[in-house]
């Protein structure tokens, strides 16, 4: 049986993703950026791997630029927490609102693999992987 040690880390970790998905859906920069280690490192979301928070908030602002209104929906998590350390799954359906054609929406069905770590400040993203398993434009 889980502790209640566990089950307050279990919704801290899912609080990270969430407010990522708020941050991000509301274009709230300074949200988003409070979910990051400033050595993280990003896999998935281009041919490179990104690493450090700077160049990921600039990867992320243009990438955004594409996209009117976005909404990410996040599937529940499973979470391995170990100390001070963790790795979630959460599965992901993003929809993205093309700007310059608000009639057209691009969808992602993904898988996020996050590592985290904790803080003083609470649990923060250390490592981000995106796994995609579709995409379509309508």
């Amino acid at each position: 049986m889980e502790n209640i040690v566990d089950t307050a880390d279990r919704i801290a970790l899912q609080d990270v993703l969430a407010r990522y998905a708020a941050g991000v859906d509301e274009r709230d920069f300074d949200l988003y950026r409070s979910c990051f280690m400033e050595d993280v490192e990003l896999t998935g979301f281009g041919r490179e791997t990104i690493k450090g928070l700077e160049n990921w908030m600039s990867f992320v602002k243009t990438a955004l630029d594409r996209y009117g209104a976005t909404q990410h929906m996040l599937g529940p998590q499973l979470a391995t927490i170990d100390g001070d350390k963790a790795s979630t799954r959460t599965d992901l359906q993003a929809r993205h609102y093309m700007k310059e054609d608000p009639e057209k929406t691009f969808t992602l069905w993904a898988t996020y693999k996050t590592d985290m770590v904790r803080t003083s400040e609470g649990w923060k993203i250390a490592r981000h992987h995106l796994e995609s398993r579709g995409s379509k434009v309508e």
